[in-house]
């Protein structure tokens, strides 16, 4: 039996493989599924097991797994070509009899009504239709997607979004998550379960930029923006059209409530508190 982790040279998966590791699995029980060796050859020095396999190619998957193995699905990164890719790793796993199918989806799971959402509902009932073993992993908002570019931030003195003043999200760093996927593939208990993943503390985009503006010595507010607007100024910034309209579309649901949710799931998981806002800010600033 071995845990494999698809995805396994991306920023979330390189982090799972980690935190296995860290928690004593032996790297000889851990597969890690790479698209080309070059990008897994830290991972080999290691000791882990390396396998290449592509999401676009389903052939490669043939071997991949084996009866027993507990497999983490590391969800593709391109809108509308999801659900084939992540069905070419559904239907290996199913055919070798693994034991568990753990998903990174999002957080609602089924009840995520925005664009978003959508390849990730078919992959969760993809794998329900496998009859496969599995655990959901429905992760909220990364808050590293929110910290990237608090220099510019800073300098523009404003964070600019589509998001309701007063709306509240419940983000979590990557490691939470990462560290969260490593204690269900590892550890008992967890087959046939849904997670709802998110921050233990939903905050406002007013308090995201007072906090910052804290940090940072210098006045930062939000500046709240109608979704055409948001949507103008997104592809203002290159962002291609059709990407555009889903992300736009995640800051209406953010104020529809859709990512406010703190159910708990995931310090539960981990066992501690997840990271502070203000943590995750110091930490980019610095």
């Amino acid at each position: 039996m071995s845990i494999v982790v698809t995805g396994s040279t991306g920023a979330l998966g390189r982090l799972v493989i980690q935190d296995l590791l860290a928690a004593g699995v032996p790297a000889g029980e851990i597969k890690a599924v790479a698209r080309s060796k070059e990008k897994a050859a830290g991972l080999a020095e290691r000791g882990v097991q390396v396998v290449i396999a592509d999401y676009d190619e389903p052939q490669t998957y043939a071997d991949v797994f084996a009866a027993g193995d507990r497999v983490l699905l590391i969800s593709g990164s391109e809108p509308g070509r999801r659900i084939p890719q992540h069905q070419a790793v559904i239907d290996a796993a199913k055919a070798a009899g693994v034991a568990q199918l753990a998903y990174t989806g999002i957080f609602g799971g089924p009840k995520a009504d925005f664009l978003l959402a959508a390849d990730h509902r078919a992959s969760e009932q993809a794998i329900l239709d496998s009859g496969l073993p599995y655990t959901f992993l429905r992760n909220n908002w990364y808050v590293e997607m929110l910290t990237s570019d608090l220099a510019g931030v800073v300098e523009r003195g404003a964070v600019v979004n589509g998001v309701a003043p007063g709306s509240r999200m419940a983000t979590a760093t990557r490691e939470d998550y990462a560290e969260a996927a490593a204690v269900v593939l590892r550890t008992d208990g967890h087959l046939n379960q849904a997670y709802e993943l998110g921050g233990d503390v939903a905050w406002t985009f007013d308090e995201f930029a007072a906090e910052i503006a804290g940090q940072a010595g210098k006045p930062v507010v939000h500046t709240a923006l109608s979704h055409d607007d948001n949507l103008a100024l997104l592809v203002k910034v290159g962002v291609p059209e059709g990407f555009a309209h889903v992300l736009a579309d995640v800051d209406d649901a953010i104020s529809r409530g859709a990512l406010a949710g703190t159910p708990g799931d995931l310090s539960r998981l981990i066992g501690r508190p997840t990271t502070p806002l203000a943590d995750s800010i110091r930490a980019a600033l610095s």
